[in-house]
C-alpha cells in the first residue's frame, strides 16, 4: 500500500495484528530486507515495513534537504497517525537504526521500545562530522555520475561488508538485487540529507531514554561492537547481543539467531509495558 505524507508517497507493507512493530531498513535496502522475518514477527505483532525516503518504491525527491533526519522523523510519525497507531516498537538496521534512535529522541511518546542493529548515535566531533559530510557528498556525486550498478559494485567491496562474501552465492545475489532496485537520485539524496555526517549526534542525549533498548551487533564488526558497548553503558535500560560469526548485516548473516533475539526482546518489552501501566 501507499501512504502520502508531507507531499511524499511512501510504500508501506502491513502484516499481522497486535502491538505495532515498525521496521526501518538500512542504506540501499527496502522492505524486502525483512521479508524472511515477517512470518515469525507477524504472529504476535502488527508489522509495518516502510521503504524509507529515496529507497524501494517510496518517492525520491530531488531536494537533498527533504531527506534530513527531522523530516524523516516527521514522515514516520505521520505514517503512524495515518495507520491510527499511537506508539510502536521500532527496529532499525544501520541507517534505519540511526533513524529509529532519532525517532525515539524527537518523538519519545511514539516509541515503545527500540531494537538497534549495527547502529550509531552519530559522530560527536565537529571536524569528524564535517569530514564525513564531505565524504558522503563525494559519494553522492559518484552515484549520480556513474549510476547505481557501478555504485553497488563499489559498495559491496568496502570493508564494512567483507563478511558478506562468506555467504552463499544466492544470498549475495539477493542482497545485490535489492540494492539495484534503488534509483540514483534517491540514494544520493539519502547520503546528503541523512548520512552519518548530516544527522545530529545523539551521544549526549541517549541517557534520557527510559524505554527498553536491544542492541545487536556482529562480533566481526569491530567498530560497531565498540560503539554498541559504549551505548550499552550510557542507556538506562539496555541489553547487548554480540552475535558470533556475524559482521555488519547480522539479520542476513545469522538470521535465525537474529529472529530469536527480536522475538524474545519483544516479549520482554510487552511485559515491561504492562508493569509500567
Amino acid at each position: 500500500m501507499y501512504i502520502e505524507v508531507n507531499d511524499v508517497r511512501y510504500h508501506v507493507e502491513l502484516t499481522g495484528e497486535g502491538p505495532a512493530l515498525l521496521l526501518l531498513h538500512g542504506f540501499t535496502g527496502s522492505t524486502a530486507s525483512w521479508e524472511g522475518f515477517i512470518p515469525s514477527w507477524s504472529k504476535h505483532q502488527q508489522v509495518i515495513a516502510v521503504d524509507l525516503l529515496g529507497h524501494g518504491q517510496t518517492d525520491a525527491p530531488a531536494d537533498p534537504s527533504r531527506y534530513r533526519t527531522e523530516h524523516a522523523v516527521r514522515d514516520l510519525t505521520d505514517i503512524l497517525d495515518a495507520l491510527h497507531i499511537d506508539a510502536a516498537h521500532v527496529l532499525g538496521y544501520s541507517m534505519g537504526g540511526r533513524l529509529a534512535l532519532s525517532l525515539a529522541l524527537i518523538a519519545p511518546q511514539r516509541v515503545r521500545s527500540l531494537i538497534l542493529e549495527s547502529a550509531t548515535p552519530g559522530i560527536e566531533a565537529d571536524d569528524e562530522r564535517a569530514e564525513r559530510v564531505r565524504s558522503d557528498e563525494a559519494l553522492a556525486d559518484r552515484i549520480i555520475s556513474e549510476g547505481v550498478a557501478a555504485f553497488v559494485d563499489y559498495w559491496e567491496s568496502i570493508p564494512l561488508f567483507r563478511t558478506i562474501r562468506d555467504l552463499p552465492d544466492d544470498v549475495q545475489h539477493s542482497i545485490r538485487a535489492q540494492r539495484l532496485q534503488n534509483a540514483e537520485i534517491g540514494l544520493a539524496g539519502s547520503l546528503r540529507g541523512m548520512g552519518t555526517g548530516a544527522q545530529p549526534s545523539w551521544w549526549q542525549h541517549i541517557d534520557s531514554l527510559s524505554i527498553p533498548v536491544q542492541l545487536i551487533v556482529g562480533e566481526r564488526d569491530e567498530k560497531f561492537v565498540r560503539i554498541a558497548q559504549r551505548m550499552d553503558e550510557l542507556l538506562p535500560d539496555s541489553r547487548l547481543a554480540v552475535v558470533a560469526g556475524a559482521g555488519h548485516m547480522v539479520h542476513v548473516e545469522q538470521a535465525d539467531f537474529f529472529d530469536t533475539i527480536v522475538v524474545g526482546f519483544l516479549k520482554i518489552s510487552e511485559a515491561w509495558k504492562m508493569r509500567v501501566e
